[in-house]
């Protein structure tokens, strides 16, 4: 769906795609457009990878090289596990908070590296609050905020129980972040697909 407006970001926005399908950069060119509405106003970004691994510490260092040549006045804040905490502590009117991405944050909340892996029923009622959390801080946010996740339930399924479980989980909170937004907007091959739009 191309129309006049879809650059400018709805109140809640959740954006969806595939690896490489360009949503993060739809995410950033909102929060570009916002600041450019105004100097008052500003962007957030909260991210949720942790350098776990030396490729993984070079693919962000690469991705704040990358964001910061493409929309300078976009601050970052790492977020990858207090979530809802980083959203109530950034928002404002003036300001836009990008969460980028809820996948890697549900990956972090539900399969742990560390001594808190293994305890599945403390692990799962822990990333329960995580989500109820962050829903309601979604619903509290005075400003604009825009998520990006990955839709990864296109394919077979899984062999694996925890892979399996890790996609229903994501499937559940991507249905559970689309209910609470304006906008929902899907990416494909790096262009944007609106199956939700606010009402007129």
């Amino acid at each position: 769906m191309q129309r006049s407006d879809l650059a400018a970001p709805a109140r809640r926005e959740l954006i969806l795609g595939g690896q490489k399908s360009g949503k993060s950069r739809r995410g950033e060119s909102l929060a570009a457009q916002w600041l450019a509405q105004s100097s008052a106003h500003r962007a957030v970004l909260l991210a949720t990878a942790l350098g776990g691994d030396e490729e993984m510490r070079e693919r962000i260092a690469r991705h704040r090289l990358d964001r910061a040549a493409r929309v300078p006045r976009l601050e970052t804040v790492e977020a990858p596990r207090e979530l809802a905490e980083a959203l109530r502590a950034h928002q404002a009117p003036h300001t836009l908070v990008l969460i980028d991405c809820l996948t890697v944050w549900l990956t972090q909340l539900l399969m742990p590296a560390g001594p808190d892996a293994g305890a599945e029923p403390d692990i799962a009622d822990d990333a329960d609050a995580q989500i109820n959390a962050l829903l309601l801080a979604l619903g509290e946010a005075r400003g604009p905020v825009v998520l990006v996740g990955n839709e990864i339930g296109l394919g077979v399924i899984p062999l694996g129980r925890d892979t399996r479980r890790f996609v229903d989980a994501l499937g559940l909170l991507n249905q559970r972040v689309a209910a609470s937004c304006e906008r929902v907007t899907l990416m494909v091959a790096g262009l944007p697909l609106v199956i939700k739009e606010p009402a007129p």
